[in-house]
């Protein structure tokens, strides 16, 4: 990889639809006369605050019930990268309206997570129209307001309580092509529906007993908008507000109401929400006319989701490989977890840089693997500082070396950032070097160590093959060189003596030898699971047999001595290898482990189609 260094600020974006949606309000002036109580409320909370000192407010809405993936990280770095540069705040919302599913485990790790792509939801007044802003929000801290706007579509005859099970109203729901009946519980009266949807809040009723549902239009082309559920009996104890509630809101009733509570200018979300979008309207529309919410109300806005060649971001299909033990635990550094990511050594900066070169767009597409890696290399080409490693180590001996003496050879900390120094690296007899580095015959083209040829030890001196050991079996245990004293790299003179070969090198009385792991993909094909040509018409594939066996090499490395003291999380590209890191989770004081990030050049695109 070429270490010429890379503005990634000159790079330019690739398309981005939603800035031009956002730049069109703010020319506009749509969102201009929003006002804003410094947290979030109903309209009547707003109405007398000052205007909303941020231009556009967008969010960032997990669900708690699992670890941030690769495609989590694209619409964090939208979210907040569109408040950023639009003068807006971005808030980070838990979504936790499922008690039975949302753990503090996921909302600890969802914090984690976000703070480390380098966002953050705090927001320090810059002068007197401004108001500091911790816009860290839950869902759950707004079931008050959402059963009291439920109260109010009941009394508004937008909403009524359902008392078939679930089995009957699937019954009546219709099909994608046939129009739904009505419910018999549907003509129930104003009265007899609020009473009853107060005693499902009291807890009188058992699990799935009684449902609210919008009324809407049960003939509705759109199957979304045919009363949906707003409001179901769940006796669960909810991670935030314990056992207070028994009844809690469908995500589809309680997303558009947090947006709306919250000032959200633009509600950005993945196209399988697109059809639901027409109920967020509605829903919408019917609480701001009864004065409930605020105008203008949020936009909904839809992109398409991140799918990667080589990856897996089905939840189900996570799940699985963690339960089932094809990989080792959620933070395993080939998932695309972005605790895995993190373990692996992928920088944030890396994760920024691809978000903006892939762009938003509505339509789908398959992003190769490639293009991730490629900003990952680009990222850490620039910030790794080198080291030295021999991952397949084979003895050399400099024969007319005096026995017992050392010295120092010294080597940039990074070819493009002279400001960094140079490190000591000690140099004696015996070194360790590459096995692939010496051939006893060698082919054609070979430049490195063979009988009778010379290469330089990167750093060091020219040395003489001179000849080999052997053990029983014929494997060659080392190699047997002379070096030429005058040669030794940054002295007078030192290149007097042209060669082709250049090795890494450790000393072998100084090395540092640790465990290496060598991660790769964890999948063999682009699709995983996908039919493939010639396949059996009725052959279904299972995504697991595209397992990748070598995605994990455990190996021990002999490593520049500096690399001991390597703290948990330092990155390094190891010299001809590629960019590792110190293990955060395996790593300890003065024993490092080293995870392989990525290496040095692509390759799997020279690999042949499976």
């Amino acid at each position: 990889m070429s270490n010429a260094p890379k503005d990634h600020a000159a790079t330019a974006p690739a398309p981005n639809f939603i800035r031009n949606i956002v730049e069109a309000d703010l020319a506009a002036g749509k969102h201009a006369q929003r006002r804003w109580a410094g947290h979030p409320g109903p309209a009547a909370e707003h109405a007398g605050a000052p205007l909303d000192a941020a231009k556009i407010r967008t969010r960032f809405p997990p669900e708690p019930n699992g670890y941030l993936h690769f495609g989590h990280a694209k619409s964090i770095l939208l979210n907040f990268g569109l408040a950023q540069q639009y003068g807006g705040r971005c808030h980070l919302r838990f979504d936790d309206t499922n008690p039975e599913k949302e753990e503090q485990e996921y909302v600890d790790s969802i914090v984690d997570a976000v703070k480390w792509l380098g966002c953050s939801w705090e927001h320090t007044a810059a002068s007197d129209k401004d108001t500091d802003e911790t816009n860290l929000y839950y869902a759950s801290n707004y079931f008050d307001w959402m059963a009291q706007f439920a109260e109010y579509l009941i009394q508004a005859g937008h909403a009524y309580v359902d008392s078939q099970n679930a089995e009957e109203m699937r019954a009546t729901r219709g099909t994608l092509t046939q129009p739904g009946s009505d419910s018999p519980y549907r003509a129930r009266g104003v009265e007899e529906n609020l009473d009853l949807f107060r005693r499902m809040r009291a807890g009188e009723f058992a699990d799935g007993a009684h449902i609210l549902r919008a009324k809407i239009d049960m003939a509705s082309p759109n199957i979304n908008l045919r009363d949906p559920a707003i409001y179901r009996i769940r006796h669960a104890t909810h991670h935030n507000t314990g056992d207070k509630w028994c009844v809690y809101p469908m995500y589809t009733f309680a997303h558009p109401i947090e947006d709306a509570l919250e000032n959200i200018t633009h509600s950005i979300c993945t196209l399988e929400f697109e059809a639901q979008r027409p109920f967020y309207e509605w829903l919408l529309e019917r609480l701001a006319e009864g004065g409930l919410l605020q105008r203008p109300l949020p936009q909904q806005i839809e992109f398409s989701r991140l799918n990667l060649t080589y990856v897996v971001l089905s939840k189900r299909k996570l799940i699985q490989l963690v339960e089932d033990k094809h990989v080792e635990g959620w933070d395993d550094p080939r998932m695309p977890t972005l605790v895995g990511a993190r373990r692996r050594g992928y920088p944030a900066a890396g994760f920024r840089l691809f978000a903006e070169r892939i762009g938003v767009s509505k339509s789908d597409s398959l992003i190769d693997y490639v293009v991730f890696e490629d900003a990952i290399r680009e990222v850490l080409n620039e910030s790794a500082e080198r080291r030295i490693a021999v991952l397949d180590p084979l003895k050399l001996v400099i024969t007319n070396y005096p026995e017992g003496q050392s010295e120092e050879c010294f080597a940039p900390n990074h070819p493009l950032k002279p400001e960094l120094g140079k490190r000591a690296m000690p140099f004696g007899r015996e070194l360790w070097i590459e096995r692939e580095d010496f051939m006893e015959e060698p082919s054609k083209g070979y430049h490195r160590l063979y009988p009778g040829n010379m290469a330089r030890l990167r750093y060091g001196y020219v040395v003489k093959c001179t000849g080999c050991e052997k053990d029983a079996d014929g494997r060659v245990t080392a190699v047997l060189c002379e070096y030429l004293p005058e040669t030794k790299s940054g002295t007078p003179g030192s290149d007097s003596v042209k060669v082709k070969g250049n090795l890494h090198w450790v000393s072998a009385a100084h090395a540092y030898a640790a465990d290496v792991r060598l991660y790769d993909r964890l999948f063999a094909v682009p699709a995983p699971g996908a039919r493939r040509e010639g396949d059996a018409p009725d052959l279904e594939r299972d995504y697991l047999e595209d397992i990748n066996p070598a995605s994990k090499q455990t190996i021990v490395a002999q490593l520049e001595p500096s690399l001991k003291n390597a703290g948990a999380e330092e990155r390094f590209q190891f010299e001809r290898h590629g960019y590792f890191v110190a293990d955060r989770v395996d790593s300890q004081p003065g024993a490092p482990v080293f995870n392989r990030t990525v290496t040095l050049k692509d390759s799997w695109s020279a690999k042949p189609a499976k």
